[in-house]
C-alpha cells in the first residue's frame, strides 16, 4: 500500500506532472490507486506524467492518524527525489484528488501551514503549482457533522484520531487557511455521494480567508463520472489540468 505508480509519457521530458490521490473514504478495502488507472493513462497519452500514489487506509494496520497522512506526505515528497530518473518537471506539479483523495490533495497543498508541533509537520514539503479536488470532502469537521455524506461519519474519527485536544488542527484543510495556492473544486451537481454544499461551503470559507478558489459545477453529473475518461466532467478537468500546467489547449 505504500507504493507509487509512475506513468511517464513518450518524449525526453522534462514532463509536467499530475500528483494523483485516489479516494475510497480513506479505506483501502473500498479503493486503491488502481481506480485512477484510466484517467492516468488518458493523461499520459496527452503528454502529462502521473505520480499516482497509494497509502494505508484507516482499515489497515498502521492506518489512521498519523500514518495515513504520513504515507501520503512521503509518497508526494518522493516525486522530487526521483524526478530526474523519470524526467519529471518539479516546477510544474498539480495535485489532483478524487473524493476522499480530494481532501488529501488539498491537505498536501496545506502542508506548509502545519503547526510545528504536529507529527505531520515537514520543513520542506513538495512544492505544488495548484490543487484540483474532484468531488472532494475538503472539510473534515463538516464531514463529521454530515451523516448524509457517502463515507459516513465514523470513518472521520478513525482518520483524525482521538485522545488529542484538537484532532482537526492538522488534518482538516480549512483549519490551515490560507493555503496561498490556486485551488479548483470540480463537483457534479447530481453527486449522490458527496453533498454539493460541501463544495460551496468550502469555497466560501477559503475565499473569506483570502485564497484563490474556483468551483466548477458540472450538470447532470454524479461522482464516478469525475474520474471517467470521455465524460464531460473529465474533459473539463483535463482542460483545467493543462491550464494549471501551462500547456496549450
Amino acid at each position: 500500500m505504500q507504493k507509487v505508480d509512475v506513468w511517464v509519457p513518450a518524449g525526453s521530458g522534462a514532463h509536467p506532472v499530475v500528483l494523483m490521490v485516489h479516494g475510497g473514504c480513506w479505506q483501502t478495502s473500498i479503493a486503491d490507486r488502481k481506480i485512477m488507472d484510466w484517467i492516468a493513462g488518458d493523461l499520459r497519452a496527452d503528454g502529462i506524467a502521473v505520480w499516482n500514489i497509494d497509502y494505508r487506509g484507516v482499515d489497515r494496520a498502521g492506518g489512521g492518524y498519523p500514518d495515513t497522512f504520513l504515507d501520503v506526505a512521503k509518497a508526494a515528497d518522493q516525486l522530487a527525489v526521483h524526478a530526474a530518473h523519470f524526467r519529471l518537471d518539479t516546477r510544474r506539479v498539480v495535485a489532483v484528488g478524487h473524493s476522499a483523495g480530494g481532501h488529501l490533495a488539498l491537505w498536501l497543498a496545506a502542508r506548509r501551514r502545519l503547526p510545528t508541533g504536529s507529527p505531520l509537520h515537514s520543513t520542506d514539503p513538495l512544492a505544488l503549482s495548484e490543487v484540483i479536488s474532484l468531488g472532494g470532502l475538503p472539510d473534515l469537521e463538516a464531514t463529521a457533522r454530515s451523516p448524509d455524506n457517502g463515507c459516513g461519519i465514523a470513518v472521520v474519527e478513525k482518520l483524525v484520531g482521538s485522545g488529542r485536544a484538537d484532532p482537526y488542527a492538522d488534518t482538516s484543510v480549512p483549519r490551515l487557511f490560507p493555503l496561498g495556492m490556486p485551488q479548483t473544486l470540480v463537483n457534479g451537481r447530481e453527486d449522490r455521494i458527496i453533498p454539493y454544499r460541501m463544495a460551496t461551503d468550502y469555497v466560501e470559507r477559503a475565499r473569506a480567508a483570502g485564497d484563490e478558489v474556483d468551483l466548477v459545477t458540472v450538470p447532470a453529473t454524479g461522482h464516478v463520472e469525475l474520474v471517467t475518461p470521455g465524460t464531460d466532467a473529465w474533459l473539463r478537468t483535463k482542460q483545467l489540468i493543462r491550464t494549471a500546467l501551462k500547456l496549450s489547449q
